[in-house]
């Protein structure tokens, strides 16, 4: 069974900025897709073998839904 977290978390300035001006500029991306493509992506890279991690990155970049909690 998928569980949902929500995330509540400061991020510095700098990037919410950043992150702002990217959602300005591509209109298919929103906050959801940004921070799950970015947080699978670091797991995968930190060792995180778990083939669903990268299959959430692989929806993520390619614009799947991505499976929501019952």
């Amino acid at each position: 069974m998928s569980t949902t977290i929500s995330i509540l978390a400061d991020i510095p300035e700098e990037l919410h900025d950043a992150l702002r001006g990217y959602l300005d500029t591509h209109p298919d991306w929103d906050q959801s897709r940004v921070l799950s493509a970015a947080l699978s992506l670091f797991l995968m890279q930190n060792g995180t073998t778990d083939r669903r991690t990268t299959r959430v990155y692989l929806d993520s970049l390619f614009r799947r839904e991505l499976p929501t909690a019952c």
